[in-house]
């Protein structure tokens, strides 16, 4: 049963909630400010701030109880060389939660948890507050002939010190001076940048016209190189020409030939028939005698 268990388990067994926290915690330490949820952040915080709370005293034990939570000697040389003499004076509250926004995808809210002492922009002094106005209407009468006599001082003293005032027009001359120094220089400048981009524009006209240029002595060579193909095939096709009559010849001469051995076979067939007929009447004339 949870009876009693108020803490937020972040969705983990034991074992990986508290190595979680510890990494968490080395992360924090070494870098001062880390990204994640604010509900690992909130568990953060109550994990980490005992641990810089101990840090203060630099004993052996404190070293040790903080080593069992963190297991990491850098982050224990972190936190007591660096963040504890920052921390010294602070009674508590140690860390900083700032919310950034939900996360895309399962909108849980992030933020930021951070060492306040890491944060130099929060610790700024703040700007002097704005005088408080008064609408009570007896002081404006009041403050109308204060007005009128600081003016009236204020002339009595130019008439008095003219010098003042020819050293302020020198001043505000000397600033016109400056002023107008870097306008000009400034004006140089823009000029200077609008020859370059002129400059470019035309060696980006002028590259083209040589592309061009390349493109029409490529197509040359290719059209010469097509020629000479053509006439290697014209020739070509002139010795394939010459190459059939030939064969034709060849062809209308073995034709010839094989006649010519049919007519030889033939001749040959018959004198062996006459031959035999002329033994034959041999034979009976013989046989009469």
């Amino acid at each position: 049963m949870r009876h009693g268990k108020k803490f937020n388990h972040l969705g983990r067994q034991k074992g990986h909630r508290e190595a979680m926290l510890m990494n968490m915690a080395c992360s924090l330490i070494e870098h001062k400010r880390i990204n994640t949820t604010v509900a690992k952040a909130k568990a953060l915080r109550k994990f980490v701030e005992p641990l810089i709370n101990r840090s203060k005293e630099d004993s052996t034990h404190s070293r040790r109880m903080v080593f069992r939570y963190l297991q990491s000697k850098d982050a224990v040389n972190e936190l007591f060389r660096e963040v504890a003499p920052k921390i010294a004076d602070r009674p508590g509250g140690y860390t900083r939660i700032l919310k950034t926004g939900q996360r895309l995808g399962d909108a849980a809210e992030m933020c930021f948890i951070e060492l306040v002492d890491y944060n130099e922009n929060m610790l700024k002094d703040p700007k002097t507050s704005k005088k408080k106005r008064s609408r009570r209407g007896g002081k404006k009468t009041t403050d109308a002939p204060q007005a009128a006599a600081a003016s009236e001082s204020s002339t009595t003293e130019n008439v008095e010190n003219p010098g003042s005032v020819v050293e302020e027009a020198v001043i505000v001359e000397e600033v016109k001076a400056d002023a107008t120094e870097e306008v000009v220089a400034e004006v140089e400048q823009v000029e200077a940048e609008a020859e370059t981009v002129e400059d470019a524009k035309e060696e980006a006209v002028e590259e083209p016209e040589a592309v061009v240029e390349e493109v029409a002595d490529a197509a040359q060579e290719v059209k010469e190189e097509v020629e000479a193909v053509a006439e290697e095939v014209a020739e070509v096709e002139e010795v394939a020409e010459k190459v059939t009559e030939a064969v034709a010849e060849v062809e209308e001469t073995v034709e010839e030939v094989k006649a010519e051995t049919e007519e030889t076979e033939g001749s040959t067939e018959e004198e062996p028939e006459s031959s035999k007929d002329d033994k034959g009447e041999e034979d009976e004339e013989k046989k009469k005698d």
